[in-house]
């Protein structure tokens, strides 16, 4: 494992409701120096990044139906129809959470089939988001991966990180990616569809862990403070 490699692995977002463009600027540059994986950006800022990145190996990952995955079918193909022709080469979709609790696999499959199918029209990649505070169930989280094997979809993903669940105080909280669920979703998927996981990963060795268990991909606003660990470490 070197420093280039930890890189290559990060989706770094810039998907806080207040980030601006600024944000972006700054996070965009932050990218470039460290090479890499993606930006994971909004919708909106799909088309600046892409012109601030232009150039560079650094590519754009476009979040839709986010956080929580409420849109219709149609709002979605929309949605990821707009980010890819703005120049997203990788598509973050956020699965209906409450078809998955009610177990509409119907509903999901078809979701699923049509935004894959238009990301395989222009080579871009699809990561099915699961967001694992909300779907607890490791079954739902099984038939998740069996959905997203049977479209061929190129990642599952764990969260979004904006998952927050009450807790008994009245305050809100999530978990984000856990070994647990990065380990049954690799255990579930078909090989050729990768893990990403992603929600409160902030340190190298969380990352390393993680990868030990068979993600590939890694979705954090740490990654200034992830680099700084490898380098450190590795050189």
């Amino acid at each position: 494992m070197t420093t280039s490699d930890i890189a290559r692995m990060i989706d770094h977002a810039v998907l806080h409701p207040a980030s601006t463009d600024a944000d972006l600027r700054k996070n965009c540059a932050l990218a470039k120096l460290h090479g890499v994986a993606t930006v994971c950006v909004k919708p909106y800022h799909t088309a600046l990044a892409a012109t601030l990145l232009k150039g560079t190996e650094v590519k754009v990952c476009a979040v839709i139906g986010f956080p929580h995955g409420n849109s219709s079918h149609g709002i979605k193909l929309t949605e990821a129809s707009i980010v890819i022709d703005e120049g997203a080469a990788e598509v973050d979709m956020v699965a209906n959470i409450g078809k998955v609790i009610q177990e509409d696999w119907e509903y999901l499959d078809e979701e699923i089939g049509i935004i894959q199918t238009l990301c395989s029209i222009h080579k871009v990649l699809l990561k099915v988001i699961f967001e694992t505070d909300f779907v607890t169930s490791d079954a739902h989280k099984i038939k998740l991966c069996e959905l997203c094997n049977k479209n061929q979809v190129a990642f599952v993903k764990t969260s979004t990180g904006f998952g927050f669940v009450p807790v008994d105080d009245g305050h809100y909280m999530y978990h984000g990616a856990t070994e647990h669920d990065v380990r049954l979703l690799r255990e579930h998927c078909l090989p050729q569809v990768q893990v990403k996981a992603s929600g409160g990963i902030r340190t190298l060795d969380q990352l390393l862990r993680f990868h030990d268990l068979g993600a590939t991909r890694f979705g954090t606003s740490s990654t200034e403070a992830i680099m700084t660990e490898a380098r450190m470490r590795f050189g």
